[in-house]
């Protein structure tokens, strides 16, 4: 079983920048695949970015260029560096481990980008 813990969202202005954190349970960090995934209203939830144990990462194409995935073996946390926010990226942010075949969940964190 692995606990997943986000923060860091909040309330922001258009063009501001925000960092979110997803801290994990479990000894064996190192080899799980992180996510991030958001959730808008009246919409399906859409994968944002992931980050594998080799650290290779992939984008969605709507925050290409502006979202940084990146992970911290040791304190057993990734993160996702959010710039130049816009409006439409408001949402319920989560976190997603994939370890072998079985994908764990955290509880989310709002997002909101509105002036």
């Amino acid at each position: 079983q692995v606990q997943l813990v986000e923060s860091g969202g909040g309330l922001v202005q258009p063009g501001d920048s925000l960092r979110l954190s997803c801290a994990a349970s479990g000894s064996s960090f190192d080899i799980y695949t992180m996510g991030w995934y958001r959730q808008a209203p009246g919409k399906q939830r859409e994968l944002v970015a992931k980050i594998t144990p080799d650290r290779r990462t992939n984008y969605a194409d709507s925050v290409k260029g502006r979202f940084t995935i990146s992970r911290d073996n040791a304190k057993r946390t990734a993160y996702l560096q959010m710039n130049s926010l816009k409006p439409e990226d408001t949402a319920v942010y989560y976190c997603k481990a994939d370890v072998g075949p079985r994908g764990y969940w955290g509880q989310g964190t709002q997002v909101t980008v509105s002036s």
